[in-house]
């Protein structure tokens, strides 16, 4: 699965080495004809920062295409939500069996993703070129 994911959208503003894309992302329902008599859909605008050494072709309010590989997609997922999740279940279980207390258990795990995240925060540098997002014609 070697595919590339794509959000059309519109620039909202330019500097120095990035541009700053809005996208509409939607769910698979927001797609539907019928989704409005279920109110089941929904939509998010999201901005995304596009990091390109060369930004002078663009201008506000062009509308392009954002684009990432799917394995891009994937990583990011598993270090948003596998990782935690995994991370949290095991102290949950570990902190449970070691006082037999839910309470204790339960705060142990959520505070446990508190370094997690910290050092992703730490590490965003780092992350942000391996994971990169790019702009291609429309």
């Amino acid at each position: 699965m070697g595919g590339i994911v794509k959000h059309d959208g519109i620039i909202e503003r330019i500097t120095e080495g990035m541009v700053c894309v809005r996208i509409v992302q939607t769910s698979a329902c927001a797609a539907c004809k019928v989704a409005k008599y279920c109110n089941a859909s929904e939509s998010k605008e999201k901005l995304v920062d596009v990091r390109m050494s060369d930004t002078s072709r663009w201008s506000v309010g062009d509308r392009v295409v954002v684009a990432a590989s799917q394995q891009m997609a994937n990583q990011a997922l598993v270090y948003a939500f596998g990782i935690p999740l995994v991370l949290l279940l095991v102290v949950l279980v570990v902190v449970l069996l070691l006082t037999d207390r839910e309470d204790l258990a339960g705060l142990c795990g959520i505070l446990s993703l508190v370094p997690y995240y910290g050092f992703l925060y730490l590490r965003r540098s780092s992350l942000q070129k391996r994971m990169a997002f790019w702009i291609e014609e429309r």
